[in-house]
Protein backbone atom coordinates (compact mmCIF):
# COMPACT_ATOMS: atom_id res chain seq x y z
CA UNK A 1 0.00 0.00 0.00
CA UNK A 2 1.24 3.53 -0.73
CA UNK A 3 2.25 5.76 2.18
CA UNK A 4 -0.81 7.37 3.81
CA UNK A 5 -0.21 11.11 3.36
CA UNK A 6 -1.50 12.60 6.59
CA UNK A 7 -0.33 16.12 5.72
CA UNK A 8 -2.80 16.18 2.83
CA UNK A 9 -5.67 16.04 5.31
CA UNK A 10 -4.19 17.94 8.27
CA UNK A 11 -1.09 20.08 7.75
CA UNK A 12 -1.02 20.85 11.49
CA UNK A 13 -0.48 17.23 12.51
CA UNK A 14 3.09 17.31 13.85
CA UNK A 15 3.56 13.63 14.68
CA UNK A 16 2.00 10.22 14.16
CA UNK A 17 2.56 6.62 15.19
CA UNK A 18 3.76 4.61 12.21
CA UNK A 19 5.17 1.27 11.17
CA UNK A 20 8.27 0.72 9.05
CA UNK A 21 7.24 -1.07 5.86
CA UNK A 22 10.45 -0.89 3.85
CA UNK A 23 14.02 0.28 3.41
CA UNK A 24 15.44 1.71 0.20
CA UNK A 25 18.83 0.66 -1.20
CA UNK A 26 20.11 4.13 -0.29
CA UNK A 27 19.10 3.65 3.33
CA UNK A 28 15.84 5.58 3.34
CA UNK A 29 12.91 4.58 5.53
CA UNK A 30 9.40 3.97 4.18
CA UNK A 31 6.51 4.14 6.67
CA UNK A 32 2.90 3.08 6.33
CA UNK A 33 1.84 6.67 7.14
CA UNK A 34 3.65 9.96 7.46
CA UNK A 35 3.30 13.62 8.43
CA UNK A 36 6.47 14.47 6.47
CA UNK A 37 5.95 16.47 3.28
CA UNK A 38 8.18 15.17 0.49
CA UNK A 39 10.06 17.61 -1.74
CA UNK A 40 7.77 18.76 -4.56
CA UNK A 41 6.44 21.88 -6.23
CA UNK A 42 9.22 24.11 -4.95
CA UNK A 43 8.57 23.16 -1.31
CA UNK A 44 11.43 21.34 0.49
CA UNK A 45 10.90 18.04 2.21
CA UNK A 46 10.39 18.16 5.97
CA UNK A 47 12.98 17.37 8.60
CA UNK A 48 12.39 15.88 12.03
CA UNK A 49 12.84 12.63 13.92
CA UNK A 50 11.83 8.99 14.04
CA UNK A 51 11.32 8.10 17.70
CA UNK A 52 11.68 4.42 18.58
CA UNK A 53 9.68 2.50 21.17
CA UNK A 54 12.62 2.94 23.60
CA UNK A 55 12.64 6.72 23.08
CA UNK A 56 15.68 6.76 20.79
CA UNK A 57 15.49 9.66 18.32
CA UNK A 58 16.87 9.27 14.81
CA UNK A 59 17.13 12.51 12.85
CA UNK A 60 15.36 12.74 9.49
CA UNK A 61 17.39 14.97 7.16
CA UNK A 62 14.68 15.26 4.52
CA UNK A 63 11.86 13.49 2.73
CA UNK A 64 11.48 12.66 -0.97
CA UNK A 65 9.15 10.67 -3.17
CA UNK A 66 9.97 7.14 -4.22
CA UNK A 67 10.67 6.57 -7.90
CA UNK A 68 7.09 5.43 -8.52
CA UNK A 69 5.64 8.42 -6.58
CA UNK A 70 3.74 6.06 -4.28
CA UNK A 71 5.76 6.31 -1.08
CA UNK A 72 7.53 8.93 0.98
CA UNK A 73 11.16 8.07 1.69
CA UNK A 74 12.51 9.47 4.97
CA UNK A 75 16.20 10.25 4.55
CA UNK A 76 18.59 9.61 7.44
CA UNK A 77 22.22 10.52 7.99
CA UNK A 78 24.62 7.91 6.52
CA UNK A 79 25.78 6.75 9.96
CA UNK A 80 22.35 6.75 11.63
CA UNK A 81 20.92 3.56 13.13
CA UNK A 82 18.06 2.35 10.98
CA UNK A 83 14.86 0.74 12.20
CA UNK A 84 13.85 -2.59 10.71
CA UNK A 85 10.71 -3.44 8.74
CA UNK A 86 7.89 -4.09 11.19
CA UNK A 87 9.23 -1.72 13.84
CA UNK A 88 6.72 0.72 15.30
CA UNK A 89 7.78 4.29 16.02
CA UNK A 90 6.62 7.90 16.11
CA UNK A 91 7.34 10.15 13.11
CA UNK A 92 7.77 13.70 14.49
CA UNK A 93 8.26 16.90 12.51
CA UNK A 94 10.68 19.71 13.23
CA UNK A 95 7.66 21.97 13.47
CA UNK A 96 9.02 25.52 13.21
CA UNK A 97 10.53 25.15 9.70
CA UNK A 98 7.39 23.35 8.48
CA UNK A 99 5.04 26.00 9.88
CA UNK A 100 7.05 28.85 8.37
CA UNK A 101 6.88 27.12 4.99
CA UNK A 102 3.11 26.77 5.43
CA UNK A 103 2.91 30.54 6.00
CA UNK A 104 5.15 31.28 3.02
CA UNK A 105 3.40 28.82 0.71
CA UNK A 106 0.05 30.43 1.46
CA UNK A 107 1.57 33.88 0.95
CA UNK A 108 2.76 32.83 -2.52
CA UNK A 109 -0.83 31.99 -3.44
CA UNK A 110 -1.69 35.59 -2.56
CA UNK A 111 1.26 36.88 -4.57
CA UNK A 112 -0.18 35.06 -7.59
CA UNK A 113 -3.42 36.97 -6.95
CA UNK A 114 -1.65 40.33 -6.68
CA UNK A 115 0.21 39.51 -9.91
CA UNK A 116 -2.28 37.62 -12.09
CA UNK A 117 0.21 36.31 -14.64
CA UNK A 118 1.29 32.76 -15.55
CA UNK A 119 3.74 31.34 -13.00
CA UNK A 120 6.88 29.84 -14.54
CA UNK A 121 8.66 28.69 -11.38
CA UNK A 122 8.98 29.11 -7.67
CA UNK A 123 10.73 28.17 -4.47
CA UNK A 124 9.54 28.09 -0.86
CA UNK A 125 11.81 28.88 2.08
CA UNK A 126 11.34 29.44 5.78
CA UNK A 127 11.69 33.23 5.63
CA UNK A 128 12.01 34.08 1.94
CA UNK A 129 10.30 32.58 -1.09
CA UNK A 130 9.87 33.50 -4.73
CA UNK A 131 7.67 33.14 -7.76
CA UNK A 132 8.72 33.65 -11.37
CA UNK A 133 6.12 35.23 -13.63
CA UNK A 134 5.71 35.40 -17.38
CA UNK A 135 5.29 39.19 -17.59
CA UNK A 136 5.92 40.94 -20.91
CA UNK A 137 6.44 44.42 -19.44
CA UNK A 138 8.78 45.57 -16.70
CA UNK A 139 8.02 48.33 -14.21
CA UNK A 140 6.53 46.34 -11.32
CA UNK A 141 6.28 48.42 -8.15
CA UNK A 142 7.56 46.58 -5.06
CA UNK A 143 5.65 48.79 -2.65
CA UNK A 144 2.38 48.41 -4.56
CA UNK A 145 2.68 44.62 -4.71
CA UNK A 146 3.61 44.49 -1.00
CA UNK A 147 0.57 46.59 -0.11
CA UNK A 148 -1.76 44.40 -2.14
CA UNK A 149 -0.52 41.13 -0.62
CA UNK A 150 -0.77 42.56 2.91
CA UNK A 151 -4.26 43.81 2.14
CA UNK A 152 -5.27 40.26 1.26
CA UNK A 153 -3.60 38.88 4.41
CA UNK A 154 -5.52 41.42 6.52
CA UNK A 155 -8.81 39.97 5.28
CA UNK A 156 -8.05 36.90 7.45
CA UNK A 157 -9.91 34.70 4.98
CA UNK A 158 -10.11 30.96 5.55
CA UNK A 159 -7.95 28.50 3.60
CA UNK A 160 -9.70 25.21 2.84
CA UNK A 161 -9.23 22.18 0.61
CA UNK A 162 -11.53 20.11 -1.55
CA UNK A 163 -11.09 17.45 -4.21
CA UNK A 164 -12.03 17.18 -7.86
CA UNK A 165 -11.47 14.42 -10.37
CA UNK A 166 -8.76 14.53 -13.02
CA UNK A 167 -11.52 14.84 -15.61
CA UNK A 168 -12.99 17.87 -13.83
CA UNK A 169 -9.58 19.55 -13.80
CA UNK A 170 -9.11 18.78 -17.50
CA UNK A 171 -12.46 20.50 -18.12
CA UNK A 172 -11.28 23.59 -16.18
CA UNK A 173 -7.68 24.20 -17.31
CA UNK A 174 -7.87 27.83 -16.14
CA UNK A 175 -7.51 26.61 -12.54
CA UNK A 176 -3.84 25.82 -13.18
CA UNK A 177 -1.60 28.89 -12.79
CA UNK A 178 1.79 27.20 -12.91
CA UNK A 179 3.43 26.47 -16.23
CA UNK A 180 6.47 24.61 -14.88
CA UNK A 181 4.90 22.51 -12.10
CA UNK A 182 1.89 20.34 -12.84
CA UNK A 183 -0.71 19.51 -10.16
CA UNK A 184 -0.06 16.17 -8.42
CA UNK A 185 -1.96 13.41 -10.19
CA UNK A 186 -2.05 9.66 -10.22
CA UNK A 187 -4.85 8.87 -7.78
CA UNK A 188 -7.67 9.96 -10.09
CA UNK A 189 -8.37 13.11 -8.13
CA UNK A 190 -6.68 16.45 -7.48
CA UNK A 191 -6.76 18.64 -4.38
CA UNK A 192 -7.97 22.22 -4.78
CA UNK A 193 -6.87 24.89 -2.31
CA UNK A 194 -9.41 27.67 -1.82
CA UNK A 195 -8.74 31.00 -0.14
CA UNK A 196 -11.90 32.82 0.85
CA UNK A 197 -15.25 32.16 2.45
CA UNK A 198 -17.21 29.26 0.98
CA UNK A 199 -20.30 31.41 0.29
CA UNK A 200 -18.35 34.11 -1.56
CA UNK A 201 -16.20 34.41 -4.67
CA UNK A 202 -12.81 32.90 -3.78
CA UNK A 203 -9.75 35.10 -3.49
CA UNK A 204 -7.80 32.22 -5.00
CA UNK A 205 -8.65 28.72 -6.17
CA UNK A 206 -6.05 26.41 -7.66
CA UNK A 207 -4.80 22.82 -7.50
CA UNK A 208 -1.94 22.41 -5.04
CA UNK A 209 -0.43 19.52 -3.11
CA UNK A 210 1.52 21.61 -0.60
CA UNK A 211 0.88 22.61 3.01
CA UNK A 212 -0.90 25.82 4.00
CA UNK A 213 -2.14 27.69 7.06
CA UNK A 214 -5.83 27.68 7.94
CA UNK A 215 -6.32 31.46 8.02
CA UNK A 216 -4.48 34.27 6.28
CA UNK A 217 -3.77 36.14 9.54
CA UNK A 218 -1.32 33.37 10.46
CA UNK A 219 1.01 34.56 7.70
CA UNK A 220 1.68 37.95 9.30
CA UNK A 221 2.98 40.95 7.33
CA UNK A 222 5.20 40.32 4.31
CA UNK A 223 7.52 42.39 2.14
CA UNK A 224 8.33 42.13 -1.55
CA UNK A 225 12.08 42.38 -1.08
CA UNK A 226 13.27 42.23 -4.68
CA UNK A 227 12.02 42.04 -8.26
CA UNK A 228 14.53 40.69 -10.78
CA UNK A 229 14.53 40.39 -14.54
CA UNK A 230 15.28 36.80 -15.54
CA UNK A 231 14.87 36.94 -19.29
CA UNK A 232 12.92 38.98 -21.79
CA UNK A 233 9.55 38.19 -20.20
CA UNK A 234 10.44 36.52 -16.91
CA UNK A 235 10.27 38.45 -13.62
CA UNK A 236 11.36 36.90 -10.31
CA UNK A 237 9.51 38.33 -7.31
CA UNK A 238 10.97 37.62 -3.87
CA UNK A 239 8.69 37.67 -0.84
CA UNK A 240 9.87 37.68 2.78
CA UNK A 241 8.18 37.45 6.15
CA UNK A 242 8.43 40.87 7.81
Amino acid sequence: MPTELLFRHDAYLAETPATVVGLTPEGGIVLDRSVFYATAGGQPGDTGWLVGADGTETAVAGAVWSADKQDIVHLLAPDAARPAPGDTLVARLDWVPRYNRMRMHTALHLLSVALPYPVTGGSIGERESRLDFDIPDAGLDKDAVTARVNELIASDAAVTESWITDAELDANPGLVKTLSVKPPRGSGRVRLVRIGDIDAEPIDLQPCGGTHVRRLSEIGPVIVSKIEKKGQQNRRVRLTLA
